[in-house]
């Protein structure tokens, strides 16, 4: 089920971001192993095979900010004991 907002709340904005992390390190490793296997001599495989691990970089950096602010914004319910609230996290 698709959310009508993508970015609407910062946990949909941290899903997304998680999403692209992902999926840039899928590209980079798989730019890696062509890197690895075929070894290709063109001019622009440096750039293309760089560019995936500059988003992947990117993408770590965003996802922890993100997700160290969700973290920051969620306060402890006052009807639990404390333990329990430090145990889930």
């Amino acid at each position: 089920m698709a959310e009508p907002d993508l970015l609407g709340s910062e946990a949909s904005a941290v899903r997304a971001v998680g999403r692209l992390l992902c999926r840039s390190l899928a590209a980079a490793m798989i730019t890696a192993a062509v890197d690895a296997v075929l070894d290709p001599q063109a001019r622009w495989w440096a750039a293309v095979w760089s560019l995936p691990w500059w988003i992947f970089g990117a993408t770590v950096l965003a996802w922890g900010v993100l997700r160290v602010r969700e973290k920051a914004a969620r306060r402890p319910p006052r009807d639990t004991v404390r333990s329990d609230w430090e145990q889930a996290a």
